[in-house]
């Protein structure tokens, strides 16, 4: 996101620009963001129904999360770009439309691949909108306490999303049906965009770009979409040829060199690859994508478990997310003041080691588990680690950035996010999914045992992110500095 650039700009308006109402500003754009979060998890709670409907196979419903979720991530850094270049509320107001569009498309959904498709444009819009939204935040109130304060109710909109789409979900599924989870988009979005310009006034960079690396954007989001691609065909329960398989991972590996080959000789890179020397950077990008894998993976599979194995409603499991989320929100507030007392890396090592904890738990849940012994634990845990491992992972990516870095670094970072959400739970899916067709054979439709195949394949889904969460503590502990927030330089801000 190149946020920065908006940061140092003053407050400007002209003769059309509407009257500077900060608080219905805030609102504004808070609601243009709300959409974009809620989408990440409110799909999640109608996947079994979703899966029911389309007859869509269980390998590739990972594809209607990791589409989104890659299209988002990938595009991130570009659209900010382009926010700054071209208008920030012009930009906000073509994500907005693209995501009421690509909206209605996804609820009128026939099949898989329509559906996958319009979630993939979900995701290019919403990149839109994050960027230029938060950026158009940014510029609009006064650095200092009123910015503070604005980031801090955006920030907090991440937490409530997430109790709100899962929650929504359930009841949207349970009650007009699971379409209704994206055309409930399509008004909002419509509406946003136009009344955009009657609330916030239209802003860009001082300085225009003369050139954008648009082929930088297409060939990462396209290697990294081919290998998510390919590697659910490994375990695809349809008779793919092993030679497609691998000639998708070979044509993934060429779009992704030529990715960086393109980032060295490009006169405005999308990623200066020069910036991953910062150790700091580097470590916490590399933990971030292994921990949101890890939290993307979590509430995915346990939502399966929850419907399909312990044959609860849409609306039941939803609401059984609702104090996982909340311990989230607990354990963010907690590490946020941490942070400014000691060093990023002990807090993110206590964060991923509660995180840890929880997914192993899952791990072990039986197939007739009860929700307050034997979820709610787990969710509780896990939940508390999250919470106390976002708010360090960012700390961390600021680590010794300059001025000039940091709308950089905040973008890297939010890409990171992202992209390891989507990677992650393909990686986590390829794994969990891999014995499927022999335990359907074993099963034979009786239904006990259909029951605990279920149970096995969901056990190594949690298993799986329990070691991308190890992964990232080992990581942590090997590679990211101990330096505390308040030695960062005075530049650096002490968060995203």
């Amino acid at each position: 996101m190149s946020t920065q650039e908006s940061l140092r700009l003053p407050r400007h308006s002209d003769a059309s620009a509407p009257p500077h109402r900060p608080g219905l500003i805030l609102a504004f754009l808070c609601l243009a963001g709300f959409m974009t979060f809620l989408d990440v998890s409110i799909v999640n709670v109608a996947l079994p129904t979703i899966e029911d409907e389309l007859h869509i196979s269980q390998t590739s419903l990972q594809y209607i999360v990791t589409t989104y979720g890659m299209l988002l991530g990938g595009f991130l850094l570009l659209t900010g770009r382009l926010a700054d270049a071209f208008g920030r509320r012009r930009m906000l107001q073509t994500g907005l439309i693209l995501f009421a569009l690509s909206s209605l498309l996804a609820g009128f959904g026939q099949s898989a691949a329509m559906l996958i498709v319009a979630r993939g444009a979900q995701g290019l819009g919403a990149a839109f909108i994050a960027t230029a939204a938060l950026s158009l935040l940014a510029n609009n109130f006064a650095e200092g306490a009123e910015r503070n304060k604005a980031l801090g109710a955006w920030g907090a909109l991440s937490g409530i999303a997430a109790v709100a789409g899962v929650t929504l979900g359930g009841l949207l599924t349970d009650g007009p049906g699971w379409r209704w989870i994206f055309f409930i988009n399509v008004p909002i979005g419509l509406v946003c965009a136009l009344i955009a310009p009657r609330i916030v006034g239209e802003s860009r960079a001082a300085e225009r770009r003369s050139s954008f690396d648009v082929a930088g954007a297409v060939t990462l989001t396209a290697g990294l979409v081919l290998l998510i691609f390919s590697l659910g065909q490994t375990v695809d329960d349809s008779d793919v040829p092993m030679a497609r398989v691998y000639g998708g991972f070979a044509l993934s590996a060429v779009l992704l060199i030529t990715f960086l080959l393109i980032e060295r000789r490009a006169e405005a890179p999308l990623i200066p690859l020069g910036v991953f020397k910062r150790k700091s950077l580097r470590a916490s990008n590399i933990v971030a994508v292994l921990l949101l894998g890890t939290c993307v993976t979590l509430f995915f599979f346990a939502s399966l478990f929850m419907q399909q194995v312990l044959n609860w409603s849409a609306l039941k499991t939803g609401l059984a997310y609702v104090p996982l989320a909340v311990i989230v929100a607990v354990g963010a507030g907690i590490a946020s003041q941490l942070v400014t007392k000691v060093a990023a890396k002990p807090v993110l090592m206590v964060g991923l080691t509660l995180t840890s904890v929880g997914m192993f738990l899952l791990w072990r849940a039986p197939s007739d588990a009860s929700y307050v012994v034997d979820l709610l634990p787990a969710f509780l845990i896990s939940g508390l680690g999250l919470g106390l491992s976002f708010v360090p992972v960012q700390v961390a990516a600021f680590t010794g950035t300059q001025e000039d870095e940091s709308g950089l670094s905040a973008g890297l970072i939010n890409t990171a996010q992202e992209v390891g959400g989507a990677l992650g739970l393909a990686v986590a899916a390829t794994y969990a999914f891999r014995q499927v067709e022999q335990l359907t054979e074993w099963a034979d439709g009786v239904p006990a045992r259909v029951t605990q195949a279920r149970t096995e394949v969901f056990h190594d889904a949690f298993l799986a992110g329990a070691c991308f969460a190890v992964a990232g503590l080992l990581l942590t502990l090997l590679l990211l500095p101990f330096t505390k927030a308040s030695e960062q330089p005075a530049d650096a801000p002490a968060k995203a």
